[in-house]
């Protein structure tokens, strides 16, 4: 008899000790997780409507809501045969880069190398409306482009500039674009260096280049690289990456630059190059001389630099090559190279003087000359 009750006993606790751990385990499932006893299994977890934002990101999202109506999307096209066995011609999308609206006229920015070797363009705006670009102008040593749409005035929000020439190192900076094809994207970053070098699609150097972490992957070349204040301080154009994807250093070409060229091609239609009137031989011939300078071939008739008495490289009598005047500066910035010459020239206007320093034999002379819109 007392074995039966003991029995009873224990089967008593242990019936006991289960429901208390059944009962644990349900606090635990149940209650903790919610800390107010909502069951999970039939309600959803309430959820906080107010969003606080830093001012930070409130200027970001304000520079984005402002600024993307001015940033396009551009899908290039080429014409392609529809097969060996047809004459029939048809157009098929070659790449897509992004681009910007410069002014409320119509005109588009973007890199050159976003449209070379297209044979159209399309120009989707912010509101996916789409129009045929016409290309304006281009300048492929500074990889620039210019293109055209007509879209109704009040589809064009021309974007603000601002100015590259007094940028610092750690400003924070914001890329607008279309990376990979996709719809407007925004990134941020700082400027990471000023006065960089990168080379054009022709392989002429761009200087004074800003380079920035703000993430530029591909499809984002053309679009714009913008201030904490949403305006214009460069064109975002290239990345340095072994696998072809961003590796936090992209590079922008500066404002200050774009303005004059964009404001050349939409008023010329190209680059009016300014001149003194020389051509110049090849930069092998220099190396091949292992001379200093840039060596002048020929020198156009009646050109400030025929006036002043620059020679020209030419046959004598007795059919030797006399070499013509070497051209080791201008306005004192050494010259090494056809580059060097070209980049010196390029800030200078009709008009404006420069001080050219060539060697002659074992020489030198300096002349002033005035400086004239050449081709």
């Amino acid at each position: 008899m007392a074995d039966n009750r003991s029995l009873f006993r224990m089967t008593f606790l242990n019936a006991l000790l289960t429901l208390l751990l059944a009962a644990m385990l349900v606090w635990q499932v149940v209650m903790l997780p919610t800390g107010k006893g909502i069951d999970p299994l039939v309600e959803m977890r309430p959820q906080s409507a107010d969003v606080e934002l830093t001012s930070l990101e409130q200027s970001t999202i304000d520079i984005f809501r402002r600024v993307s109506p001015s940033v396009v999307h551009i899908t290039t096209l080429v014409n392609a045969r529809r097969s060996v066995f047809s004459f029939d011609n048809e157009q098929i999308e070659q790449g897509s880069g992004s681009g910007f609206l410069w002014d409320n006229q119509g005109h588009v920015v973007t890199n050159f190398h976003v449209i070379q070797n297209a044979d159209a363009a399309q120009i989707t705006l912010a509101n996916h409306a789409t129009y045929p670009g016409r290309l304006v102008g281009a300048y492929p040593d500074k990889d620039l482009a210019v293109l055209t749409i007509d879209a109704p005035p009040e589809e064009l929000r021309q974007i603000a500039l601002g100015t590259s020439r007094h940028l610092e190192v750690g400003q924070s900076v914001l890329a607008i674009g279309n990376p990979f094809g996709l719809d407007q994207t925004l990134t941020t970053g700082v400027v990471s260096a000023v006065g960089r070098q990168i080379r054009s699609v022709n392989n002429r150097t761009i200087r004074d280049v800003i380079q920035t972490d703000a993430a530029i992957n591909p499809g984002n070349s053309g679009g714009p690289l913008l201030d904490s204040s949403g305006r214009l301080i460069g064109v975002n154009s290239s990345i340095l990456s072994p696998s072809g994807a961003f590796a936090g250093v992209g590079f922008a070409i500066p404002i200050d630059e774009v303005n004059r060229v964009v404001t050349e091609l939409i008023r010329h239609g190209k680059i009016v190059r300014p001149s003194f009137g020389v051509e110049l031989a090849p930069d092998q011939w220099r190396r091949y001389l292992q001379a200093p300078g840039v060596l002048v071939l020929n020198v156009e008739e009646g050109s400030p630099a025929a006036k002043a008495g620059i020679l020209p490289t030419r046959r004598a009598f007795d059919g030797e090559i006399e070499l013509g005047d070497f051209i080791v500066s201008l306005d004192d910035q050494p010259i090494n190279s056809t580059d060097d010459y070209l980049s010196a020239l390029e800030s200078k206007a009709a008009g404006d003087a420069v001080k050219v320093v060539v060697r002659r034999g074992r020489t030198e002379k300096t002349f002033q000359l005035q400086v004239h819109s050449g081709n």
